[in-house]
């Protein structure tokens, strides 16, 4: 079942987050998938593999100390856990004096190493330059940046166009500056009935006044992919910049920013099980170009004129981190940007299938409605129980020990045009790699239970 369109305009309320409560996971709960991963875990950890194969999920999940409660973690999309690897590079790099970059001393330079090899992991993991890396504290703080300093050359007569997929935060931010610069936004509209954003939608939108094109890579509520390289040509036709949102799309599939056609792509390593820190990449050439505010004193050079202040050099520790604990999901040889290649087709492959069981499982509830079906998505799906509010559902999932999201989930647009930004948005399951087939059947089952009145 699909939900409906309404053509009610937004109602500029802020996005609802429910306090919710988790209690202690039912002791039933705990035996019933805790033991059985336990059992599993020692059965399949050792279990070889070819080169080309992602590790056992279980060798896999057992890096991961908050799945070793038996809580199912289908909240991926908002931000995953991290594993054991990645913890200790951050407790690392804080166990050792770190100060920062620029001094004479020893620390200081082992600062600037930790940084340095963070923006070679990011470019290695984007398809980036080095140079052309960006830190900041998330990516909504980099965009709100970045359309700032780009909105200085924008005036009455400049339009750029944002999308009704995209989570707010390539949005909100390109619409006020554009308001500021006297700039015209417009909007790109996705189709509800099957939830894609084609190419087509854009025509009549870009043309020689557009001086940028915002778009996702991958929607975080539904997962709908839509063809970015498509848009860009578009954009790069008008002479316009690019602007994707990569937050959702990462942790999913290989990321090629010039095979999309990105001029600027952004991320957040906690999407994809590093610690809470975003990063915008471009061409060292283009940022030459940009001048942010920034401090008197503070760097000219690129990218660090972008980043404000002393960064968190933990973090950036704990981002290389990740990336090459990604990298090294699979026994493949070669590079670290072929080995996370490699990775990610593995990582898509077995979403996939996990995606379908989960498609299947919810499809067959009659009591269920999920937000359109798009053909090319991530692990994502958004949905509705008839006669319980997203809230409830979300509630009384917890309550079972399953980690869900509800609410519009930032994707504020999205919602508005599937007409439920007055009535407590949807409920969002993620799937991302370290979950499997219980985690998927543990939310069919339990979803049926609310449904029947069992939950």
């Amino acid at each position: 079942m699909i939900i409906p369109v309404h053509e009610g305009a937004a109602s500029g309320r802020a996005p609802r987050w429910p306090a919710i409560s988790v209690p202690a996971i039912a002791r039933s709960h705990s035996l019933k998938y805790g033991v059985r991963r336990m059992r599993d875990e020692a059965l399949t950890a050792d279990a070889p593999v070819a080169p080309d194969e992602l590790r056992p999920i279980a060798a896999i999940r057992s890096e991961f100390a908050g799945l070793r409660d038996g809580m199912v973690a289908l909240d991926g999309a908002a931000g995953t856990l991290m594993p054991a690897p990645v913890v200790d590079a951050i407790t690392e790099a804080l166990r050792f004096s770190m100060a920062n970059v620029g001094g004479a001393f020893e620390a200081s330079a082992r600062s600037g190493e930790t940084q340095l090899a963070a923006r070679r992991a990011i470019a290695d993991l984007v398809g980036g330059h080095e140079a052309g890396v960006v830190f900041g504290p998330n990516m909504t703080t980099l965009t709100f940046r970045i359309a700032d300093t780009l909105a200085g050359g924008w005036g009455p007569g400049d339009e750029l166009v944002v999308t009704s997929l995209d989570h707010d935060a390539n949005v909100r931010p390109w619409a006020l500056a554009a308001e500021r610069a006297g700039a015209l936004a417009r909007f790109a509209e996705f189709d509800v009935a099957t939830g894609e954003l084609r190419a087509e939608a854009f025509d009549g939108l870009i043309g020689e006044s557009t001086r940028l094109v915002a778009v996702t890579a991958a929607s975080n509520s539904i997962g709908s992919r839509p063809d970015v390289r498509a848009i860009a040509d578009l954009a790069h036709e008008a002479g316009a910049l690019v602007y994707v949102d990569g937050v959702h799309s990462t942790p999913h599939v290989a990321t090629d920013m010039a095979a999309l056609g990105a001029d600027f792509y952004a991320c957040s390593s906690y999407k994809f099980f590093g610690p809470h820190a975003g990063c915008v990449v471009a061409d060292p050439g283009l940022l030459e170009e940009l001048h942010p505010a920034k401090l008197a004193p503070s760097s000219e050079q690129v990218p660090g004129r972008f980043e404000w202040g002393t960064p968190s050099f933990e973090q950036l520790a704990g981002v290389a981190g990740a990336i090459d604990w990604i990298a090294g999901l699979t026994a493949a040889p070669g590079s670290r940007r072929e080995r996370l290649l490699t990775a990610f087709e593995a990582v898509e492959s077995r979403l996939g299938s996990l995606l379908g069981r989960m498609v299947d499982g919810l499809g067959a509830l009659g009591d269920v409605a999920m937000l359109a079906a798009p053909r090319r998505r991530t692990s994502t799906v958004s949905f509705r129980v008839a006669g319980f509010s997203p809230a409830q559902v979300a509630q009384r999932l917890a309550r079972r020990g399953i980690c869900v999201w509800d609410g519009d989930n930032y994707a504020f647009e999205l919602m508005r045009r599937f007409g439920l930004e007055d009535s407590g948005g949807a409920v969002r399951a993620s799937l991302v790699l370290y979950n499997d087939e219980s985690d998927v059947d543990a939310l069919v089952e339990a979803v049926a239970d609310i449904g029947s009145g069992a939950a």
